[in-house]
């Protein structure tokens, strides 16, 4: 069975810090585009970071530049994203999703999804 599986979540406070991992179960990470997204409540989901196979293509949107930082750790067969400085709103459901071509990925489009991890951000 083909899955991902996020880890990492939790509470925190205002300026912490959280790393979050994304695992494949069934399929390796290595030769797909892996993008984080997340929706908070009563939002719609958005997308957070993206990393392209290869030489690591990366794209943020803009309320986390400089603050996130997307990764893959190849010996593990895992991307994280290292969140820094972190928010009341980033306080979301992050899930992490992965697919074959870059652009369809971090446009949402990806072939395989996690079932998410919650971050909360707060005092």
């Amino acid at each position: 069975q083909l899955q991902l599986v996020e880890s990492g979540g939790g509470l925190v406070q205002p300026g912490g810090s959280l790393r979050l991992s994304c695992a494949a179960s069934g399929f390796t990470l290595d030769y797909y585009a892996v993008g984080w997204f997340r929706q908070a409540p009563g939002k719609e989901r958005e997308g957070v970071s993206c990393i392209s196979t290869g030489f690591g293509r990366t794209n943020y949107t803009d309320s986390v530049k400089g603050r996130f930082t997307i990764s893959r750790d190849n010996t593990k067969s895992t991307v994280n994203l290292q969140m820094n400085a972190l928010k009341p709103e980033d306080t979301a459901v992050y899930y992490c999703a992965a697919g074959r071509h870059y652009d369809v990925t971090c446009g949402g489009g990806a072939n395989y999804w996690g079932k998410g991890t919650l971050v909360t951000v707060s005092s």
